[in-house]
């Protein structure tokens, strides 16, 4: 069914915030849905640590999920969770990839931060002058949905849907008035997204949130990579595929704004805060680009399934119905 994560809930009451507020390093990542809420993955070589699991057996503090992690700066007791776990019970707490059922990688951000038009043929193709500065629209939580989720399509108010693959930021630092030498310091790690929107919502007025937000229209993950196992954001190959055919095959080092800037611009505007994330845009290749009449283009349609990758950051799959 279609996942708007707004609505859920963790299963226990999330401890204090340790004294020393650390991101997550050297680590790649999963958010999981487990008892009705959630619960924090990590992969490693062998499967995929449950940390729930691993904490209670161990009688070890760990974080509840990924949104606990992030915004209370867990970083550091996470590492010693996974250390121990490695060192007393290698794989008593490992999940078969088989078996996971995926959440969003994050479920209740401050702020889902979107950015439109940021690759120079992507704005050409759909006949955009070039933007002097980055034009910033938003999602909300209901949006937020998971690797191996469903969209149902809004058919009673749309028909133009389309794909837009995207490398997100997700913030592990509260992050202000930074400059673009400083900005990658408060990632705390990079994933795989899509934009998924509903172009006749989209350029029904001038604004573009309609089109953006409906129930599940912001799949993300499987994974958050730790930033420090990202050499260089704006290096990463970025494919998009519906229904197994190639669609979008590009690279973020064409973004107009990078993610430097991109975050710089953005923290002088607002607060940033650990668990926002920044969807930074999509090249060419979007249905909404098409040298057609757009009732001549063959939208998405229900049945259709999508997938997304960034390089070294995992495949993210979705179907909608």
């Amino acid at each position: 069914m279609a996942t708007g994560a707004g609505a859920a809930q963790a299963t226990e009451t999330e401890p204090a915030a340790p004294a020393h507020f650390a991101m997550p390093r050297n680590l790649t990542l999963l958010n999981l849905r487990r008892e009705g809420g959630y619960g924090l993955g990590v992969k490693t070589q062998e499967g995929v640590l449950d940390v729930t699991a691993a904490g209670r057996a161990l009688g070890l503090p760990y974080p509840a999920d990924m949104d606990d992690l992030l915004q209370n700066g867990k970083g550091e007791v996470l590492s010693a969770l996974v250390k121990a776990s490695v060192e007393k019970a290698p794989k008593a707490h490992l999940l078969d990839d088989a078996s996971i059922a995926y959440a969003p990688l994050v479920t209740r951000p401050e702020k889902i931060i979107m950015m439109g038009f940021n690759y120079k043929h992507h704005a050409e193709e759909t006949g955009t002058p070039i933007p002097k500065n980055p034009p910033l629209f938003n999602k909300y939580n209901n949006a937020l949905n998971h690797h191996g989720g469903t969209i149902k399509l809004p058919t009673a108010a749309a028909k133009e849907f389309d794909y837009e693959t995207e490398l997100v930021i997700l913030f592990g630092r509260e992050c202000r008035d930074v400059s673009e030498a400083d900005a990658l310091d408060y990632v705390a790690g990079y994933a795989t997204g899509n934009d998924f929107s509903a172009r006749d919502l989209q350029t029904l007025t001038s604004q573009f949130m309609i089109g953006k937000t409906s129930d599940g229209f912001a799949p993300l993950g499987p994974y958050l990579v730790t930033a420090d196992l990202v050499k260089d954001p704006n290096n990463l190959r970025l494919e998009t595929r519906v229904n197994g055919v190639q669609r979008q095959d590009w690279n973020t080092n064409d973004m107009i704004f990078n993610c430097r800037q991109l975050i710089s611009f953005a923290s002088k505007i607002m607060t940033l805060k650990p668990g926002d994330i920044f969807y930074t845009g999509t090249p060419q290749g979007v249905i909404f680009g098409e040298k057609k009449p757009r009732n001549e283009r063959q939208w998405l349609k229900a049945g259709d399934e999508i997938a997304c990758s960034l390089e070294g950051l995992g495949e993210l799959k979705f179907k909608l119905v």
